[in-house]
């Protein structure tokens, strides 16, 4: 399974970033090669270029997206690593959504399909992630 972090598909709905092949290519790569998957806090991120969950959802349904739940371990390995965050001095204004994908993708042992690499890597550092610097 593959968490996809809404950076990639805010690229392709967009189009009007320069890694919007790139984007489109891996999902692309990622979908014909295991199933793909996002989250409740992916979801909101990417919502905001749409007018309603149907819209959403259709789009997400045609490309074969599952929508997954955050459970209680995620949450805690969410909020335990943006506590080492802080403590390793990241800015208090620093999103908590990004520790939960990267919490999400950890816990489930899934990989991460994200633009994203530095806090990824930094706080879980056994995850697998698809990124265009590989």
């Amino acid at each position: 399974m593959i968490l996809v972090d809404s950076n990639v598909f805010i690229d392709i709905f967009t189009q009007d970033t320069e890694l919007y092949s790139w984007s489109l290519n891996a999902l692309s790569d990622a979908a014909s090669k295991e199933r793909i998957t996002i989250n409740p806090i992916i979801y909101s991120e990417i919502s905001i270029g749409f007018h309603s969950t149907s819209e959403l959802d259709n789009a997400l349904s045609n490309i074969g997206v599952l929508n997954e739940q955050i459970s209680k371990d995620v949450a805690f390995a969410a909020g335990k690593a943006f506590v080492k965050y802080r403590r390793n001095g990241g800015k208090k204004s620093s999103p908590l959504p990004d520790f939960f994908i990267g919490a999400h993708a950890n816990c489930s042992s899934y990989k991460l399909l994200s633009r994203d690499r530095h806090r990824f890597l930094n706080y879980f550092p056994n995850l697998e992630l698809i990124n265009p610097s590989n």
